[in-house]
């Protein structure tokens, strides 16, 4: 269990898909560049590569941590998570309901 003032921390956010590739030495990574809202656009990595092709999720609107340290995976660096459910035919991204301005809060 974490307290409220804990969870009030993570900065979850509406993110668009720029663009998507696979990443080299991976079967299950994809590095996504996205869209938070912000100046510049963040490299999220992320392990939905055998769920996901990389072709079918530009445009997509996902749900992103944004204030997570960045982490260094496969030799690149991720700024952010994606969230996902799991299932048993593997993660099922959480996306809106409709289309919202990225960067938007969710709460």
């Amino acid at each position: 269990m974490i307290n409220f003032e804990d969870f009030a921390k993570i900065e979850l956010k509406i993110a668009t898909i720029k663009s998507a590739e696979n990443v080299d030495g991976s079967d299950k990574l994809l590095r996504l560049v996205v869209d938070v809202g912000e100046e510049e656009e963040r490299q999220v990595l992320a392990g939905i590569a055998k769920k996901y092709n990389f072709q079918d999720i530009v445009g997509r609107q996902i749900v992103v941590v944004a204030n997570l340290e960045p982490r260094k995976l496969m030799g690149l660096e991720s700024q952010g998570m994606l969230l996902a459910a799991s299932s048993e035919d593997g993660p099922v991204l959480l996306i809106p309901e409709k289309d919202v301005e990225p960067g938007s809060s969710v709460s």
